[in-house]
């Protein structure tokens, strides 16, 4: 009897060990430190998403949207959260090495120029004579000349300070710079922490609306993952697809999962950083079209000439090179809609 039962249990523990060997581990980076718009990525962890699809992900926190790009490439990660246009840029050069977006979430771009209500800026026309604080190397900064340029704008009138990114809101509150070249779910949650009131006293100009119609952050992975086990890569996607649409229906619950990864968070804060992610960067009458994950390749096309154009870069990769919609679940699927709450 005794022996029986011993043989069982060996068997249990042997199909419990030839289980979680199956399990595929992906290396995950996030854009930047832990925010309340990474929520999807805790929530899928969270609920067994990942697990599901035969995926044990260990997420790690990121070091800028764009590094992500750079973080992947290197072989550190095998996916992550970050920036279509630092693909572009990548695939440029070395196509063969730059990661593949595969599933778009900021349908609409963050770049954005910020002033304050009472600093005499009420058009874009505005800033010529004034001075724009800016991070060397940030979208934002790179592409003013094109923005100015799309805009008719005398580029050579609008002066550039440069400066490190944490600075560029005490600076602009001081009234040391006119306007700020930022990132906007970035800066308007500096300004908030900064004991300010974003939408009262501030003017947001948006790349978006001013003739720069870039695509932004989404989930990426490398090629090598690509290649070697697209299952993964389908799992990984839908995975997520279910969380961010979750999310989207109770943010309290993606708010849940990300103090669960990280409790030092400030969960107010970071569940109205979420909250603006869908309003702002998610939802737009495009995604409502072509459901969540998706992309139009007519307008990847021209976000990689304004990426070209910006950057100087001496090859523009095709739309192709840069997003694959292989992996995407159908578009009954990837359905959201989004209830703030």
């Amino acid at each position: 009897m005794l022996a029986r039962v011993s043989a069982a249990l060996l068997g249990v523990a042997l199909f419990a060990g030839a289980a979680s060997a199956q399990e595929t581990t992906i290396k995950f980076t996030l854009g930047w430190k832990t925010q309340g718009s990474d929520a999807a990525f805790f929530y899928a962890k969270d609920n067994g998403f990942f697990k599901e699809e035969g995926l044990n992900v260990v997420i790690d926190q990121g070091e800028g949207s764009g590094a992500t790009v750079t973080r992947i490439m290197s072989g550190a990660y095998d996916a992550g959260f970050g920036d279509v246009n630092a693909i572009i840029q990548n695939a440029s050069t070395k196509p063969q090495d730059a990661p593949v977006m595969v599933y778009m979430i900021w349908n609409q771009p963050p770049f954005a120029i910020v002033t304050k209500k009472t600093s005499g800026i009420n058009t874009i026309k505005d800033f010529e004579g004034r001075t724009l604080g800016g991070a060397q190397g940030t979208p934002t900064t790179r592409l003013l000349p094109v923005f100015a340029n799309k805009n008719k704008l005398e580029g050579e009138k609008i002066k550039i300070s440069n400066m490190a990114p944490n600075l560029q809101e005490p600076m602009l509150i001081k009234g040391d710079i006119d306007a700020a070249l930022v990132f906007n779910i970035t800066s308007y949650f500096n300004l908030v922490l900064n004991r300010q009131d974003p939408d009262k006293d501030y003017k947001w100009f948006s790349f978006g609306d001013y003739g720069l119609d870039l695509y932004s952050n989404g989930m990426m992975v490398s090629r090598k993952l690509l290649a070697s086990n697209p299952k993964a890569v389908a799992g990984l996607v839908r995975a997520v697809n279910k969380a961010v649409i979750a999310i989207a229906k109770d943010q309290n619950a993606g708010m849940k999962a990300a103090l669960n990864y990280d409790n030092l968070i400030n969960a107010e804060v970071e569940k109205r950083r979420l909250q603006f992610s869908f309003d702002k960067l998610i939802v737009s009458p495009e995604m409502k079209e072509i459901g969540v994950g998706d992309v139009k390749d007519d307008r990847m096309a021209r976000a990689i000439g304004i990426i070209v154009e910006g950057y100087q870069l001496a090859r523009a990769p095709a739309p192709s090179e840069i997003f694959s919609r292989e992996f995407l679940p159908p578009r009954a699927e990837r359905e959201l809609v989004y209830t703030a709450n």
